[in-house]
Parts: C-alpha cells; structure tokens; sequence
C-alpha cells in the first residue's frame, strides 16, 4: 500500500485548519478537504482488502511449472513402436520416450523411466508405484475405476495377423465359425478382451508378451493372433514372407497414459499433450513412429 498520498493530504488539512484558525474559518477549512480525505482513504482500503494476486508458475507457453520434479514413467521396453531398446545403441528408444521427455521440457519435470512387464502394470500404477504409466494403454472404463486417464493421444485398430500361407482365415468371423481354430493373444490386454468378445476361453490361447504368441503362430501351434495394428507391422520386417495381417479392424482403441487415481499430473500433461497436438510436435512423432520410414521390428530386437 502507498500510503504517501494519504499522508500528504493530512499534512495539508492540518496546514489549512492552522490557517483557518488565525482566519477563524476552521469550519470552511474543513469542509473544503474532508472530500479529498475521504477519496485517499477510500482507495487506500480497496488496495488493502483487495488479494494480492498469486499467479501459478509457469514453464514454457505459460503452462504449469513442475519445478525439476521427477516423474517416474513405467513402459515395458518390448512393445514397438512405444518402447523397445534401440538395436543399435543399446538404449531405451520409442514414442513413449520421445514424447515424454518433450512434455518434461514443457512442464519443467524429470522424466525417470522405469521397466515392468505389463501384467501387473495397471495395479502397479494405481497403487502408486509409478507416477505414470505409458505402455499403450487403452482407455477403458474398467481400467478407469482403479487409475485415472489422460486425455486420448492416438487411436489403435486391432487386426489379425496370420502366417503367409494360411486361406482360411480372413477375418474373426472365419474363426468363429470353425472352432478347430486357436487364436492367440496377450493375456491382460484390451485384445484378449476383444477375443473373449468372439470367443470362449477354450479357443483363446493367452500369453505373457506378443512375441511369444507371434512364434506359437509361425510354429503352427496357433492358427491367428488378435493385435495392435501397429505392433503386428513390428511382427513383420524379417518375418514379411511368414506373416500377414488380415480382415478389417476389430476395435478402434483409444490411447492414454495412467495415473494413481487423484493424480496431481492430469491436468499438467493434459495441457502439454494439447500445446503438442497445436505446435504440431504429435503430429511429426506419430507420422515417424507409426509410418513406413520406422523399419525396426521385433526381428532386430532379438
């Protein structure tokens, strides 16, 4: 408060009823300054009853400052394109790695990733073990009743892969409708739900991980496997004249990172994830990650 006006002004009443007293008008002296008194201590109470304002910190783009926090990012390191180990570098590579070290230098956070399998990441996260989980996950409403979503990122379509040679399979309903057929999945997964959609569980065989499926089916021990469209094109690379994918999409999925249910980061990563989608950084990373000049496959982790 700048209380140098008020005191001016009492300066100058007390100078004005010092003279109006040798005049003998301290009557007249008073009521010519009592309005210029009353303002000053008018706006001298507004500026003291009004909050000083608080603006939140900021980081790049006026978006929340997370101050160097650490968030620790839990993947799988084995689902391509999200997360695998580069071949030739040895290190931890894959669209989950890219876009979360670009929303840390937005948020002004630390990004610590941290390798789980998948079964068992969904309960890890909603118990708090990781900050976030960011493996593909599909937003569903049962997985929202233990960990809260981010907004969605991208939309996955579940196919059908087969070997090469197989004619007798076109699409689920040629599963269906012959039940010596066997098909494979990971066990967890929103696509071993979409099986049971089809299916009983006398026909589905589940997996711990997709490779292990994807080499029961080149072995012939399985005769399909129900997949993320974009980690079956990771199956094909060296396997190109064993595997095909078949049939129309299944499901279209919608991808989101998970939290422990009243995370503080929803909000936070929800604006990064908008300013990536607006500076068109999402938009580049996909078309790299999910388009035909990303040529590592499952081949060349091995």
């Amino acid at each position: 408060m700048n209380k140098q006006p008020f005191l001016f002004v009492v300066a100058a009443v007390l100078l004005a009823l010092l003279l109006a007293a040798c005049g003998g008008q301290v009557q007249e002296a008073v009521e010519q300054v009592a309005p210029t008194v009353e303002a000053v201590a008018t706006e001298i109470a507004v500026e003291e009853a009004a909050p000083a304002e608080e603006s939140a910190p900021a980081a790049e783009g006026g978006l929340p400052d997370l101050d160097g926090r650490e968030i620790t990012i839990t993947v799988e390191n084995a689902y391509l394109p999200f997360n695998y180990i580069d071949p030739e570098t040895g290190e931890p590579a894959g669209w989950d790695y890219t876009v979360w070290d670009e929303i840390c230098v937005l948020l002004n956070c630390t990004p610590v990733y941290v390798e789980s399998g998948w079964e068992g990441m969904i309960q890890a996260v909603a118990d708090s073990q990781f900050d976030v989980g960011a493996d593909g996950v599909t937003i569903t409403e049962e997985r929202a009743e233990i960990v809260d979503f981010s907004d969605g990122y991208i939309n996955i379509e579940q196919r059908l892969l087969v070997r090469s040679d197989e004619d007798r399979i076109e699409s689920i309903e040629d599963i269906v409708n012959d039940e010596s057929l066997i098909l494979g999945t990971q066990t967890g997964t929103t696509n071993y739900e979409t099986a049971l959609s089809y299916l009983g569980e006398g026909r589905i065989q589940a997996f711990e991980q997709f490779p292990f499926a994807v080499q029961a089916l080149i072995a012939g021990d399985i005769d399909a496997v129900i997949i993320d469209e974009v980690a079956g094109q990771g199956y094909l690379g060296e396997n190109a004249e064993l595997l095909k994918l078949v049939g129309p999409s299944m499901s279209s999925d919608e991808l989101g990172f998970i939290y422990p249910k009243g995370s503080d980061l929803v909000e936070p990563v929800n604006l990064a994830l908008q300013e990536l989608k607006a500076n068109g950084f999402l938009q580049e990373t996909n078309a790299f990650f999910f388009g035909p000049q990303f040529d590592i496959t499952y081949d060349d982790l091995e």
